[in-house]
């Protein structure tokens, strides 16, 4: 064990007692779910099923999806597998809940203290562990490694800041991730750092959030939406928005020559009362989505301040404002999913956890960068269409990271020593 790794571990147990205040705090402000802080010290937990189980972590929506379509191909692949998927916002679990696969359950992540990190690995006894873009916890792999445990990092994504940051602490790093079996990048840059710090050849598989298909939609809801609120208007939408986004939006829409319906769909829809706070400061009428409001053609803006619904706002666009692109130290979002619904996006600079892909994507016209709000009104005055050769070349090179990534994991997973003999299972450990 490292200096630094022994000195992390003895900081978080010394920090234990005092988590249940951080937490209280965290749940008071809705960023944490008070009916599952136990979860969080990994305490009263679902039992485990006999048999092989892969446990699947990713910090908030965007892991939790990719690692989601990663499962159900491995569950396709292994039938009597397990999964357990953890991840560490309100946000993220309420829309994983409702997607699992039926031998699949989700919990919070728990606390990175050796006490918790103790209890949830003993408790699943995972025979793999997959760990999503930069979730590197100590004290949780730690204790994976120390069970047995298969380890990966996949679609892994690090930032040159990030980068120097652990080169202080190289022998950490090098103890941690150095010993997984599987490390995958998710572009050529991170690659190239991961082996800077581990001192040996990474794999630079592509982004797995390529092959993710696009939220679904609910019809019935479209067919109203389009009726009674858009009615005829352009509409344009921006999506997955922080703070000082929505100003920038409305900015540019403000000087369109058009009533065009707008919908904004804030990142974190507990930002609804600041939002709709904003709307009424600048005398918008609008309807709230999460006040149960239907919207009209009288209405100006929707404020979709809900979950699982993206799908739904991204087929009724005519244009699409990618927010993270603009808003500090966000580093921007996926533009994949209104890509591949065939819609022109638009999103800021700042775009720095995307980098080779933002890069690939506007060389060939799928996604645009706007600097502020004249260069937003003029791509929401007149998007430019969508390169449907690209699209197409985009669509037939997408799934192939997530097929490399399998090829790789599932070696690790055990398999059955007979055909239809569901108690005895082969260790490839």
């Amino acid at each position: 064990m490292t200096p630094a790794l022994f000195a992390y571990r003895l900081t978080t147990y010394a920090a234990s007692p005092f988590l249940g205040l951080v937490l209280s705090g965290r749940a008071r402000k809705g960023k944490e779910d008070y009916l599952r802080l136990h979860e969080r010290y990994a305490k009263r937990l679902p039992p485990r099923r006999p048999g092989p189980l892969v446990w699947l972590h990713g910090a908030s929506v965007g892991e939790s999806g990719l690692l989601l379509e990663l499962g159900r191909r491995m569950i396709a692949a292994r039938p009597g597998l397990m999964l357990v998927f953890t991840s560490q916002t309100v946000t993220s679990a309420r829309i994983l809940g409702p997607l699992l696969p039926d031998n699949a359950i989700h919990a919070m992540a728990p606390l990175d203290t050796p006490q918790a990190a103790r209890r949830f690995i003993q408790h699943w006894k995972p025979d793999l562990c997959v760990f999503a873009e930069g979730e590197i916890w100590p004290n949780l792999i730690h204790e994976a490694r120390k069970s047995g445990a298969r380890t990966a990092l996949v679609n892994a994504r690090m930032t040159q800041t990030s980068a120097e940051g652990w080169q202080k602490v190289r022998g950490l790093f090098r103890q941690l991730v150095g010993n997984f079996d599987i490390v995958l990048a998710a572009d050529l840059d991170t690659g190239q750092r991961l082996e800077s710090l581990l001192g040996r050849p990474v794999r630079a598989a592509g982004n797995l959030k390529s092959a993710l298909p696009p939220p679904s939609a609910n019809e019935v809801e479209m067919t109203r939406i389009a009726a009674n609120f858009i009615a005829g208007r352009r509409c344009l939408l921006a999506a997955s928005t922080h703070p000082g986004e929505e100003e920038l939006f409305l900015d540019a829409a403000a000087a369109l020559n058009e009533d065009a319906a707008l919908i904004i769909a804030p990142r974190h829809p507990e930002r609804g009362d600041e939002i709709e706070a904003l709307l009424k400061q600048r005398g918008l009428r609008h309807a709230r989505r999460a006040k149960g409001v239907q919207p009209d053609k009288r209405d100006r803006v929707l404020l979709a301040d809900t979950m699982g619904e993206m799908g739904t706002w991204l087929r009724l666009a005519d244009a699409v404002y990618l927010g993270g692109g603009h808003a500090e130290g966000v580093g921007g979002h996926n533009p994949l999913e209104p890509i591949r619904l065939s819609r022109p996006v638009a999103t800021g600079p700042r775009v720095h956890n995307f980098a080779d892909l933002m890069a690939s994507l506007e060389a060939s016209g799928l996604v645009h960068t706007v600097d502020g709000p004249a260069a937003l009104h003029a791509f929401l005055q007149a998007p430019p269409p969508v390169p449907e050769d690209a699209l197409a070349k985009l669509a037939a090179e997408a799934d192939e990271p997530m097929l490399l990534t399998l090829g790789v994991l599932l070696p690790l997973v055990p398999r059955p020593l007979l055909e239809g003999n569901d108690g005895a299972w082969e260790s490839q450990r």
